[in-house]
């Protein structure tokens, strides 16, 4: 990296219908593009809006398109990002923006719930603790699963979501497989139900954008070949 060189920063501006405005960052050692978007509101322009949390990569807050690509900004270093010293930095897609780089993440939940993503418990506080073996088929099926932290970087990657937008989407239905797999869960056949439809698992193509884009390195994709198989051993016994 040059001394005293610069970055050209195109970052998203307004709502729906705003427009890239370039700011002019000190390139730094290890900087990471969420370095870059604290520079520009603390030094140049306070009214920039963005999420960040943790600085550490574990909360998945600072999410952003990053060079066109969804990427946790706070593990995102610009020397693996940078081309010809320009970033271009967005808001996530195939999420309303509510303004600059801060985009409304109801719908992303909302959908979790369609998906049945909430746990429904069978014993009750009187029964022993519930206990999972942990070599058990079911548990070692999401094992990795359950790491999902809802950062959206999935959602916002998935093209099926650009042009369905019904479609539940990888984080929802991912999390559906992982309660599917848990024997402590006792809505079972309503889930199977809730992802079985036109917006379910079977609206997706399989193009593994979500897995090659997750920051925990899991797969989503696997998720959802697993719900099209459980639901299709479900129709198949006439408990859909």
């Amino acid at each position: 990296m040059p001394v005293n060189s610069n970055l050209d920063v195109d970052v998203w501006r307004g709502g729906a219908q705003g427009a890239y405005r370039r700011y002019r960052v000190p390139r730094q050692e290890s900087q990471t593009v969420l370095d870059v978007v604290t520079w520009i509101q603390r030094r140049l322009d306070p009214t920039l809006a963005y999420r960040f949390a943790c600085r550490v990569g574990m909360c998945g807050s600072c999410a952003m398109t990053v060079n066109g690509k969804a990427r946790w900004s706070c593990r995102t270093h610009v020397a693996k990002v940078a081309q010809d010293n320009r970033l271009t930095i967005a808001p996530l897609a195939n999420l309303p923006i509510v303004r600059d780089l801060v985009t409304d993440m109801r719908e992303f939940f909302d959908k979790w719930a369609r998906a049945k993503g909430q746990f429904s418990p069978t014993a009750t506080r009187r029964d022993d603790f519930a206990r999972i073996v942990p070599a058990s088929a079911a548990r070692m099926e999401i094992d990795a699963a359950i790491e999902c932290i809802g950062c959206g970087i999935c959602y916002a990657s998935c093209d099926v979501i650009a042009w369905n937008h019904a479609y539940l989407g990888p984080a929802a239905l991912n999390r559906a497989w992982t309660l599917v797999n848990d024997s402590r869960d006792g809505d079972h056949a309503v889930r199977l139900a809730a992802v079985a439809g036109d917006a379910g698992c079977h609206a997706c193509h399989t193009q593994s954008t979500c897995t090659e884009r997750c920051p925990k390195l899991l797969s989503p994709t696997a998720s959802i070949a697993g719900l099209k198989r459980a639901t299709a051993r479900a129709a198949l016994k006439g408990e859909l």
